[in-house]
């Protein structure tokens, strides 16, 4: 076994604890990552790995005990190409507020169809998973983490794995807990941030499927207030498509909010919030995305 801490460049204590255990746990390494955004960092740890399976795993999470073995007992069971498990939602400082927000990034409503936040209970074949175990030959197979992509790096790489008939396996026989950001400044940034890449996704990887639907219904759902009011100057009547679809939205979200307090006695004040925060900032993110793309196109005509 061994365990690579690719840094990038840190300017806390990260390093000074990893050098504590270096004298007696000669399987650690630290690795330096200068470009500091992940893709970098996992292809230099693959590259400087020796192993025959690659399990990443992320700051901001822990891990159960089992949590190794069961990945690579399931990776040669079910001769996968990758497998992960659930990845559970929690805060550090529970409080009313950030209660909510980790049930809203537990949620569907939240956070669509995607089973590795939401829970399974059975082996599934998904279109990713958090993280991430893979057998070394399939770097070799599909190529390395896209250098480009800031976020959506892993799941380019499952999507380029599954359009080379590879195969992704969740299973249920361990989780990981991700600690989420307890404020809704680090909320709004976080999901504007995700919004954003995943346009530019598909810009640089030049492939719709590099991601899935569900990363796209945010920006829908901002485009439908958006659109109608800028038409409505033209003609006033369309801005009746603003409001129907705002309305809409504010009912499924107040009848979802309810159950959630009634059910899991959670403040519906903060749920709302919470739930309005994190599909706004996640849709504005998007058409970012967009300006961003048309700006690039711009400089490349240049």
């Amino acid at each position: 076994m061994e365990v690579l801490f690719v840094d990038g460049m840190s300017t806390d204590k990260t390093r000074s604890i990893i050098s504590e255990y270096l004298p007696r746990c000669p399987y650690l390494r630290i690795i330096d990552n200068p470009h500091r955004i992940v893709p970098y960092a996992m292809n230099k740890g693959i590259e400087e790995s020796k192993g025959d399976v690659i399990i990443r795993i992320d700051a901001h999470t822990s891990y159960e005990c089992n949590y190794f073995s069961a990945l690579v007992s399931r990776l040669y069971e079910l001769d996968a190409d990758d497998v992960g498990a659930v990845c559970k939602t929690d805060v550090l400082d529970k409080t009313p507020k950030t209660l909510a927000i980790r049930e809203v990034l537990s949620n569907k409503f939240g956070v669509g169809n995607s089973v590795f936040r939401t829970g399974v209970d059975k082996v599934m074949e998904v279109d990713t998973v958090p993280f991430g175990c893979w057998r070394r030959e399939v770097f070799d197979k599909y190529g390395l983490y896209d250098t480009r992509l800031v976020r959506n790096q892993d799941i380019e790489l499952s999507k380029r794995i599954l359009r080379g008939g590879g195969k992704i396996f969740i299973v249920p026989d361990t989780f990981c807990t991700y600690y989420a950001r307890e404020t809704y400044r680090a909320l709004s940034r976080n999901n504007y941030q995700n919004g954003k890449w995943n346009i530019l996704t598909v810009y640089y990887t030049k492939q719709f499927n590099s991601l899935s639907l569900r990363h796209f219904v945010p920006m829908v759902f901002v485009l439908s207030l958006i659109l109608p009011l800028l038409a409505s100057i033209i003609w006033l009547p369309l801005i009746w498509i603003a409001v129907a679809s705002l309305l809409a939205y504010l009912l499924a979200l107040t009848a979802i909010s309810i159950k959630l307090s009634v059910n899991k006695k959670l403040n519906i004040i903060y749920l709302l919030y919470s739930f309005f925060i994190l599909h706004l900032s996640y849709g504005c993110g998007s058409l970012a995305g967009c300006f961003s793309v048309l700006k690039l196109k711009l400089h490349g005509k240049l």
